[in-house]
């Protein structure tokens, strides 16, 4: 079975987001166990103000207290993917391919891979140059200028099988004042940026969701 089901979740309560992929991914693991082969799934969303802290994650990386972040409307959850801690929120297209990769002879590293370079393409359809950056997993602007680098897409995985699930988030109109309260992904030395500050306009997001599938489509067809 060659390509993936697409959904378009909309703006969706991270856990109400994080049950349906965990549904989707035991499901696939589970049937690759017994021999059976299953659709790969790719789940677009925008989540309310969340802040998730992966397996690699430091407590002291988040600035303020919890209670703090209450008060702001923010969530915070513990969760099974690889990285630190990053800030979900409206204006972000966040992915989540649960893709079984030995449909595509793929292992992890080129997978991840893969997805940056997605994103690449993506953001070069608007004229920018999105970079990789040799220890952090995602895509960077400006990676090679020190004090001028800063994150557009992270990415954190979790893997069982070769069968994949959590992804990337991509800050498209995303507020980007939530991550001045933690050190994002864990750097205290690089900043964070999204289309709309670097392109000067507010973009489009329904058009940049549709352009970003059509290269999973193209990557992963």
């Amino acid at each position: 079975m060659s390509g993936f089901l697409f959904q378009d979740l909309g703006v969706i309560d991270y856990l109400d987001a994080l049950e349906r992929q965990t549904v989707i991914f035991d499901l696939l693991v589970a049937g690759k166990t017994e021999g059976r082969a299953g659709p790969n799934n790719l789940l677009f969303c925008e989540h309310y103000p969340v802040l998730t802290i992966g397996k690699s994650g430091k407590e002291n990386n988040l600035l303020i207290s919890e209670g703090h972040l209450k008060q702001r409307g923010i969530s915070l959850y513990h969760v099974n993917r690889g990285g630190d801690i990053t800030y979900h929120g409206p204006g972000q297209i966040t992915g989540y391919p649960i893709f079984d990769l030995e449909t595509w002879n793929m292992g992890l590293k080129q997978y991840v891979d893969t997805l940056e370079e997605i994103i690449i393409r993506f953001l070069a359809f608007y004229r920018i140059t999105g970079e990789r950056l040799k220890g952090a997993t995602g895509v960077w602007i400006d990676a090679g200028s020190p004090g001028k680098a800063r994150k557009i897409c992270a990415i954190g995985v979790k893997s069982s099988r070769y069968v994949t699930m959590h992804g990337f988030a991509l800050n498209i109109n995303t507020d980007l004042h939530p991550f001045s309260l933690i050190n994002p992904c864990g750097f205290v030395d690089k900043g964070v940026t999204s289309l709309e500050k670097e392109t000067g306009e507010k973009q489009d997001v329904e058009k940049a969701k549709e352009h970003l599938l059509s290269l999973f489509q193209e990557f992963f067809g």
